[in-house]
């Protein structure tokens, strides 16, 4: 063990919780990372994230990306409903920036954070498994299982990067709940066409289909319906990419490969509030998005990097860290940004993933709309890329 106190205990050591102790790397603020898991094998991870610019400068900011060996620029998005006419072209001149974002392997993102993180020597255990947390009004104690040991350690501010589960401890954080009754289906697939840097998202009554680029290739997350998931993806490959032609359709061409194929529910779950005595809710602990238009990865990489900032701007002014009213401005400053990204992301599956011929007709003609109106499209753009702030 390290030390027996630190300023902050990052609970959870995934992209999200790796950010914010980059994030507090050479400040002078003390601070361990804890993960459960041990250093992940070098496997095939079919799971793409999709950057937004916004991301990509944070990542910078972190000296990691010059680590990513691997990131596929998105220059176009093509949205479209399938069954009705209408479709939006988003591109970096609508926004205003470079490039409106990158696709990366989640797998090859972890390991080039973990790299950074190591090379920065943080304080970071790996094989930590948290078993309780206990707060009072001066700091938080983690009791946690490491190398057959029973360790306990104490902080200012308790951080939960985890994905909820260690949330459930604390009374007064609650979550609410919606099951779309959808699963994603992820896989990196081949057409007859090469990718050229267009990121196409298609409604349809199942739910949204993505192709976002990946190198030559493309990187698929195909909703389907729960009655259908097995059957998908117990398909041969040859049954599989007829079968995803059929339904995205012929822009591309046909599919004429595909990588590993996994699956997963698709829930949205939120806590009410973000923050407890001691503690801060970060990613996944604080909020799960459906995957449509890709926010929620980058919704929670600027949840660590914001709090990154009240933390610094904190201790900048000499005051303590982890204190209700430190907690309370981050709170403030998240709250805006997370409820914008729910509600969006919710909007889109819940308007566009529908059977009424009235409604699939006015969702395509506000498509149609959206591309003639430069205004609106700036400002929903820099929002999808920047967050609420735009």
């Amino acid at each position: 063990m390290p030390i027996d106190h630190y300023d902050i205990v990052i609970i959870g050591g995934g992209p999200v919780g790796m950010a914010l102790a980059l994030a507090l790397n050479d400040t002078g603020i003390s601070s361990l990372l804890l993960e459960a898991r041990g250093l992940p094998e070098k496997a095939e991870d079919p799971r793409p994230l999709a950057l937004s610019h916004g991301s990509h400068l944070i990542l910078q900011r972190l000296g990691v990306w010059n680590n990513l060996a691997l990131h596929t620029p998105i220059t176009t998005i093509h949205i479209s409903n399938r069954g009705s006419f209408g479709q939006t072209i988003l591109t970096p001149n609508d926004a205003g920036v470079p490039t409106l974002g990158f696709v990366v392997n989640y797998h090859d993102l972890f390991v080039a954070m973990h790299k950074k993180l190591t090379a920065s020597k943080n304080d970071y255990l790996t094989g930590a498994i948290v078993t309780q947390l206990d707060t009072n009004e001066k700091f938080g104690t983690v009791y946690f299982d490491y190398e057959n040991k029973k360790e306990k350690i104490t902080a200012k501010l308790l951080v939960l990067a985890d994905g909820g589960q260690l949330a459930k401890q604390v009374p007064d954080i609650n979550y609410q709940v919606y099951d779309y009754r959808q699963w994603a289906v992820v896989a990196n697939v081949r057409a007859e066409k090469k990718q050229t840097g267009v990121a196409y998202e298609r409604f349809t009554s199942d739910g949204p289909i993505a192709l976002l680029p990946n190198q030559e290739d493309f990187a698929l997350v195909w909703t389907v319906n729960p009655e259908s998931v097995e059957e998908i993806t117990a398909l041969n490959d040859e049954k599989f990419l007829s079968r995803l032609h059929q339904h995205f359709g012929d822009r591309l061409g046909k599919f004429i490969g595909t990588g590993k194929r996994s699956a997963f529910p698709l829930t949205l779950k939120y806590a009410t509030r973000i923050t407890s005595q001691r503690i801060a809710l970060i990613g996944n602990a604080a909020q799960t998005l459906h995957p449509v238009a890709g926010q929620g990865f980058n919704l929670g990489l600027r949840d660590a990097y914001e709090l990154a900032r009240e933390v610094i701007d904190t201790t900048n002014a000499l005051q303590e860290i982890g204190t209700d009213a430190m907690l309370l401005r981050y709170q403030r400053k998240r709250q805006i940004d997370s409820s914008a990204g729910r509600i969006f992301t919710d909007s889109l599956v819940k308007l566009f993933t529908n059977e009424n011929k009235i409604l699939k007709q006015a969702c395509g003609l506000g498509l149609s709309i959206l591309d003639c109106l430069p205004p609106l499209k700036r400002f929903i753009s820099r929002r999808m890329i920047f967050g609420a702030k735009g």
